[in-house]
């Protein structure tokens, strides 16, 4: 579940409709939590409330008020629909401090939070600071800032300024809200079936390399099979590399008694673990990294440096419980 946010005019419905026409594999819900409008392919959702609208490609639509947004979560959810990532496109004029807070206060056991995005436009953001005071905090709240439009003005200080300003929160330069799907959620593997080609299928099986204005993104995977020391671990969770986005997979800890498998889930600031049984699969850590400008050989060093082949004491994985599931 992943909120996008920015003021008016920054390119928030132009990044989703993005999203949604190079959707591929992805399986997207869509909020919309205004009365805006979301156009696809010359369809366009304006004004429905509380109603779902099926789109070409498996994607699905629906406009809601904050009211309803928590019931339209829950519809969305459902298993049945096969959704990958349920994306919310906020109002202009939303508090995204107030957004991200209901949706983590959500109770339904298969939505997850998938990050806050703040999009920035570039040509108006020294403007828009004037304009909204308030879009400094907005910035240093969020997980990752799109800085759009940067085909109308490319400036290497202005992205080291949104740095600044974001407290060394990730940035990606976009154009006309160019963002790869991958960088934001994942796609579940699906077994192929036989069927005819749907509209979306031929217009990115041509054969010709579509390049978009955009940051690409890259993933590190690390694997250990010598356990990890918790508190090492948090570390380098609470101080991640600039540009570091997402990170998930299982850990196993040092630690006698904790030898559960846990999941980790990180998206910017935002730290879960879920606790488990390994059941099948071979005790070890597996972490994917996710972002932009990553140094994989410090990253790789770094984790390696946790992990701790002698068992610790309990008392070394207390900090790490609280942010457990």
């Amino acid at each position: 579940m992943v909120l996008v946010a920015g003021y008016l005019g920054s390119g928030k419905t132009t990044l989703v409709n993005h999203l949604l026409t190079h959707a591929h594999d992805h399986r997207i819900g869509v909020i919309v939590n205004d009365f805006g409008r979301v156009n696809v392919d010359a369809l366009a959702v304006a004004g429905q409330v509380d109603a779902m609208l099926p789109m070409g490609n498996g994607c699905l639509c629906c406009a809601v008020d904050t009211a309803g947004l928590d019931r339209m979560l829950e519809r969305l959810a459902e298993p049945e629909l096969g959704i990958d990532a349920i994306v919310i496109e906020a109002s202009g004029l939303a508090e995204p401090r107030d957004l991200v807070r209901m949706l983590l206060s959500s109770e339904n056991p298969r939505v997850a939070y998938g990050g806050l995005v703040e999009v920035v436009d570039a040509v108006e953001f020294e403007a828009n600071r004037v304009r909204h005071p308030e879009l400094d905090e907005h910035l240093r709240f969020a997980d990752l800032v799109v800085l759009n439009k940067t085909d109308r003005r490319d400036d290497p200080g202005l992205v080291e300024l949104v740095r600044k300003v974001s407290d060394g929160r990730p940035v990606v330069r976009s154009a006309f809200g160019a963002i790869d799907p991958g960088l934001l959620f994942d796609a579940r593997e699906r077994t192929p079936v036989a069927r005819q080609l749907s509209f979306d299928d031929l217009r990115h099986s041509d054969g010709e390399v579509h390049e978009h204005l955009h940051d690409a993104y890259r993933s590190v995977e690390f694997s250990c099979d010598t356990p990890l020391h918790p508190r090492r671990l948090l570390a380098f969770l609470t101080e991640r590399p600039a540009g570091l986005y997402r990170m998930k997979g299982p850990v196993r800890f040092a630690v006698p008694g904790y030898d559960d498998r846990f999941l980790l889930q990180t998206v910017g600031p935002y730290l879960r673990f879920h606790r488990s049984p390994w059941g099948a699969e071979a005790p070890a850590t597996r972490l994917v990294l996710i972002g932009t400008g990553l140094d994989e050989d410090d990253l790789l060093a770094r984790l390696a440096a946790c992990a701790e082949p002698a068992e610790l004491p309990e008392r070394a994985i207390l900090p790490l419980l609280k942010y457990c599931e």
